[in-house]
């Protein structure tokens, strides 16, 4: 059994509330850089692997067609691009690599390639690259969108870009460049090469005009659930994020996977999966329990329905008293948003033909809201034993993407002084291997 992965997710890291809670900074505030390099500095130290950072251009707005409950309670926003961020954080770090969010359905795979080659120069090669295929309105319609591109157009205009990023990345040789300085030759043209792609979606000369990268390609990372999502990640990612909220979808999840692999000709035992969880790390069980109570009491009804609405990328606030779960489904498939997240854990648990009423179906919210569904509390020693349990039976493959609800930095310390540590006292840790240089070496070697 190869040993477990940890990621930090600090995506939210300073909204919803936990830029108010205790043990949040004093006198800096987002998006104070020093924050992120003195966190960056101590998961460096404790032996975490990535430092990921999600994405959304928009402010949260499909509740009731306003985002002012958005803006009131910082609801998901601000969100900054993160890029300089992480250029500052690699800095003062020599091993954590770095995940950053672009959006396939968005942006331009040109842009993107070149950028994710400058900051894998920067890094030393410790860049990740999560593409997603976007589902919310409120991002769609800062790039001139007016309803959203339909669920299956947006996976096959995700893998174009993949390709096309793969492509530019592969346009200049490792050995394409000479620098002889007596001859004064820079570099080989005959290992540049244009791409000449005419696709659906992208039409795209190149090559790269930039010096190969150390990975030559970021680590490639993928997060769909749905079959369509599985399909994509199966045919480019390196890694793949799972969503952790109970052992039966994650072994499905691993199995719709690993078949789609073998479909696609690659080994199923090279992709791992970085199951995501959020984590409340007491020294005892009981300070964890308390530490919970400061989330729930920091979300408001009108928080919940705003998170919920803007991750579906559709309105919840016309719901009847109640509704069939399935009927409420295709109703969101019509709409183009995305029937994953809370409406697909709903109908895995009771079926499409549960019927469902208004407040119900808000105190699911609710828990998936504020991550109670998937939230770990308690001491390092209580949530090391769960983690490497869970470990064995999703495959031992991958590792977990952590997230705390609590303020940052003291949450996210907590993790890394207390529960990674314990993993590791434990051996329960991937270790890292003479000659692993890069992110891709340390994750996909």
């Amino acid at each position: 059994m190869s040993g477990m992965h940890l990621a930090l997710d600090l995506s939210f890291a300073h909204t919803d509330g936990r830029w108010a809670m205790p043990g949040s900074w004093i006198g800096r505030d987002f998006p104070d850089v020093r924050s992120y390099m003195e966190l960056a500095q101590m998961a460096d130290r404790g032996g975490i692997d990535l430092l990921f950072f999600g994405d959304g251009s928009g402010i949260p707005s499909t509740w009731q067609g306003s985002r002012d409950a958005a803006v009131e309670w910082g609801v998901q926003w601000p969100r900054h691009d993160m890029s300089p961020v992480i250029a500052a954080m690699s800095t003062v770090t020599e091993r954590v690599g770095f995940g950053l969010t672009y959006s396939s359905t968005f942006m331009h795979p040109f842009y993107v390639a070149r950028l994710l080659n400058s900051l894998d120069h920067v890094t030393g090669g410790r860049i990740a690259f999560n593409v997603v295929a976007s589902t919310r309105l409120a991002d769609a319609r800062n790039y001139g969108f007016d309803e959203l591109l339909e669920h299956g157009l947006r996976y096959e205009r995700m893998e174009e870009f993949i390709g096309v990023c793969k492509a530019l990345w592969r346009s200049v040789e490792p050995d394409a460049i000479i620098r002889d300085r007596e001859s004064r030759r820079f570099a080989d043209p005959g290992k540049v090469h244009p791409i000449d792609h005419h696709g659906r979606f992208f039409d795209v000369a190149g090559p790269l005009a930039s010096v190969p990268s150390p990975q030559v390609e970021p680590v490639l990372v993928q997060a769909g659930a749905s079959p369509r999502g599985i399909e994509a990640s199966a045919s480019f990612a390196d890694l793949v994020f799972g969503f952790g909220a109970d052992l039966g979808a994650q072994q499905r999840h691993r199995r719709m996977l690993d078949d789609a692999l073998v479909e696609q000709g690659r080994d199923p035992k090279r992709i791992g999966i970085l199951w995501d969880l959020q984590a409340i790390v007491g020294v005892t069980d009981e300070e964890a329990e308390t530490r919970k109570q400061t989330v729930l009491a920091a979300w408001t009804e009108e928080m919940v329905a705003v998170a919920l609405s803007h991750n579906a990328g559709y309105d919840f606030s016309g719901l009847p008293s109640s509704f069939r779960l399935g009927d409420l489904r295709e109703e969101i498939v019509k709409a183009n948003a995305t029937p994953a997240g809370l409406v697909g854990h709903l109908i895995t648990e009771y079926g499409e033909d549960h019927l469902i009423d208004r407040a119900e179906f808000f105190e699911h919210g609710w828990r998936s809201a504020t991550g109670v569904d998937h939230m770990l509390v308690g001491s390092a020693g209580r949530i090391a034993d769960l983690l490497e349990e869970n470990f064995a039976e999703t495959g031992s493959r991958g590792g977990y993407m952590i997230s705390s609800p609590l303020a940052f930095p003291s949450g996210y310390a907590a993790v890394v002084e207390l529960l990674a540590a314990e993993l590791r006292r434990r051996g329960a840790l991937a270790e890292r291997e003479p000659g692993q240089q890069t992110l891709r070496d340390v994750l996909c070697g």
